[in-house]
């Protein structure tokens, strides 16, 4: 039998209503309002339809600052739970072992020393470099962002000191007479683009993490100044794809785009040259798990 049209209304409202209560714990836990630890042990001592307790172990994990879906799938894999297992479901086992991972992972938190790192994001033209960047500034507001000079005018919606520093070629030439490049370079023939080293220097003195986009050219350049950085190469899911991101975008003339695809054929096979890659299939994701890697106190598996 089909429910009456006015129990199946009431329903959706309920179920929209809880998602609503799962999605402000875990907005709760990734603020650090809440420690994910509460959160399970409200589940454990609350009703069973409670939003701790309907809200499934992974969504939890993947809440935590630093803990990205890579590292989560691992803690899950360790811990012996299901994907699909909410917290207020598992068994007297699975309990204690989740608890002891979240209660040993806070102590750990509250121990580390504050460490910084320097962490270079770069790939072939179109992959969504840029794209990636912003969902970090958006979504990861503790993460400092590098802003980087260039000479090229600025595109639609850019803004000057968030995205980049527009400046003239004299004043790019004026900046590398004074030293206040990291690293500079020409790109696809044309614009220069750099970025400036103050800023990166204090902020890494100060123990904070640091995200710099970059091109190829520049990555190469930040290693070979600063071993220690951390390279990532974001990879296209297909050459297809990337072809239909560049085309897509329509920033650029049919010769510009040529252009570039022949330059994304030479940037991407460099990639075995950086020290992590990650597919952009999805912007959330890739962002997620570059923000991962900005997490550097150590925080278990």
């Amino acid at each position: 039998m089909k429910p009456p049209e006015v129990d199946r209304a009431a329903g959706s409202r309920a179920a929209v209503a809880a998602r609503r209560a799962r999605a402000e714990v875990k907005r709760q836990v990734a603020a650090r309002e809440r420690t994910a630890l509460d959160v399970a042990e409200a589940a454990w001592a609350g009703e069973p339809g409670a939003p701790e307790a309907t809200l499934r172990v992974s969504e939890l994990l993947r809440s935590i600052p630093g803990l990205g879906p890579t590292r989560a799938a691992r803690v899950m894999g360790d811990l012996r739970i299901a994907d699909a297992k909410r917290v207020g479901g598992l068994g007297s086992r699975q309990r204690v072992a989740l608890r002891e991972y979240l209660a040993g992972r806070d102590a750990r938190q509250d121990e580390a020393p504050t460490r910084s790192r320097l962490v270079v994001l770069a790939g072939p033209t179109a992959v969504g470099k840029g794209t990636v960047s912003r969902h970090i500034r958006e979504e990861y507001p503790d993460v400092l962002l590098s802003v980087s000079a260039t000479t090229r005018p600025p595109r639609p919606g850019e803004v000057e000191g968030e995205h980049y520093y527009f400046v003239s070629d004299a004043e790019f030439d004026a900046m590398i007479a004074r030293g206040e490049f990291l690293e500079y370079a020409t790109v696809h023939n044309q614009s220069r683009y750099g970025t400036p080293r103050p800023p990166i220097d204090r902020a890494l003195a100060e123990g904070k993490s640091v995200l710099l986009e970059i091109d190829l050219q520049g990555a190469r350049a930040v290693k070979e100044r600063m071993p220690e950085a951390l390279l990532v190469f974001l990879l296209p899911p297909t050459w297809e794809e990337l072809v239909r991101r560049l085309i897509g975008r329509g920033t650029e003339s049919a010769e510009e785009q040529a252009r570039r695809l022949e330059t994304a054929k030479i940037e991407l096979a460099a990639q075995d040259e950086f020290d992590v890659k990650i597919v952009n299939r999805d912007v959330g994701q890739a962002a997620a798990e570059v923000v991962e890697l900005l997490d550097v106190p150590a925080t278990g598996r």
